[in-house]
């Protein structure tokens, strides 16, 4: 990592459940398995009942041995090659995925009830079949949505229309297969349709009334950038605190930043956002049959500095043509790609900061908060 950054030492935190008193951790143990179906893993989880200044917890944790062997280092990016899971064409071996990732959280995932726990993961998987089915045309500019579901305001966004449904609109706005329609998005607001279609499709389910909230919320005005950020996910890890440069649980929401000061200057380059999918990749936005590794994103941003040119108004562009072209002529050189990835796979540097060290993997990962009625810390913002 940076050598301005050491990169930290990491110990097993996984999951922990809150309760009222202290309870038969074994127990609790064996119903959260039951329910998150993965009771067979219990020889390789350590339960233990214990408590801080919150009160009483049971944490979950995959054990010292289960980690050397399926995730060293926390790469929970090789773990289906090692445990042959095929997390994009079966949802049983997605959820072995989420659970483990979670299992072997480096800070730990914290839940106020077992049902909590149960939506998170149903959480990361729509989002992560929402991922995989979105596509959309990249525009840094401009922004399109389907006419028959969304107005646009100056000071509200895209609002519903009249008797359009939310979870509808986000399906026919993200996904071609519904809507026959590429539709114009910057990475970032795609990466916000994405997580609250995943969200509002379990409180349908779940919660109800902040289902119907936020239905009316969308009537009339859209969340969106860092007020996104702070109503709808939580945030793990720091620039201070980093997490584990390979660590990605399927749901999460990820940054790839652009170190080069000169590319990153054309609007729309800045960097990339990405949700991790499971299985070593990150989907691909404008093309989904495409998802990208952790290399081939790194190999992509690094020739972006290589394909910067100023258009007839003297603005700094990215010609995308050539960006693909690089790629695959470093992707057939591993060599060219050990130089690459020397540079790209480190830290990144803060904002703003630009450095001859590269970098840039993320420090923090965003996923959902809670969701159901009674410990939910989905706080609705007014309309």
């Amino acid at each position: 990592m940076n050598a301005f950054r050491p990169q930290p030492s990491h110990r097993v935190q996984g999951l922990l459940i809150r309760t009222q008193s202290q309870v038969d951790a074994p127990k609790v143990g064996e119903q959260v398995l039951a329910q998150l179906q993965a009771q067979d893993l219990a020889p390789h989880v350590l339960v233990t009942r214990e408590s801080d200044a919150q009160g009483h917890f049971v944490r979950l944790r995959l054990n010292d041995s289960a980690m050397a062997l399926w995730a060293p280092e926390f790469d929970t990016l090789s773990l289906c090659n090692r445990l042959s899971l095929d997390a994009a064409h079966h949802d049983s071996d997605l959820q072995r995925e989420i659970v483990l990732t979670l299992l072997m959280g480096p800070v730990a995932f914290e839940f106020p009830s077992l049902q909590e726990l149960v939506s998170a993961v149903r959480i990361r998987h729509n989002i992560v079949h929402a991922a995989r089915k979105t596509t959309l045309a990249f525009h840094t500019s401009e922004a399109e949505r389907p006419a028959d579901c969304w107005q646009y305001g100056e000071e509200t966004g895209f609002i519903l229309l009249p008797g359009v449904h939310l979870v509808p609109a986000l399906l026919k706005t993200t996904q071609p297969d519904v809507s026959g329609t590429l539709y114009s998005f910057s990475c970032y607001r795609a990466t916000e349709y994405v997580t609250l279609l995943g969200i509002a499709q379990e409180l349908a389910t779940v919660n109800p009334s902040l289902h119907q909230q936020l239905q009316h919320l969308w009537e009339h005005r859209a969340v969106a950038s860092g007020e996104f950020h702070d109503v709808f996910l939580r945030e793990q890890g720091s620039m201070d605190a980093p997490l584990p440069p390979h660590y990605f649980v399927p749901g999460d929401r990820t940054w790839f930043r652009n170190p080069d000061e000169a590319s990153a200057d054309a609007e729309g380059f800045e960097g990339s956002w990405v949700m991790y999918l499971g299985g070593g990749l990150f989907n691909n936005f404008w093309k989904r049959e495409q998802p990208f590794t952790m290399t081939t994103k790194c190999v992509e941003l690094y020739h972006w500095r290589h394909a910067m040119y100023t258009d007839d108004h003297g603005h700094a562009r990215i010609d995308e043509t050539k960006v693909a072209a690089l790629v695959q002529a470093s992707l057939k050189d591993p060599q060219a790609v050990e130089r690459i990835m020397a540079v790209m796979a480190r830290y990144r540097e803060p904002r703003g900061v630009y450095t001859a060290a590269g970098g840039c993997i993320d420090t923090t990962r965003e996923f959902a908060r809670w969701v159901h009625p009674g410990t939910s810390d989905l706080v609705l913002p007014e309309r």
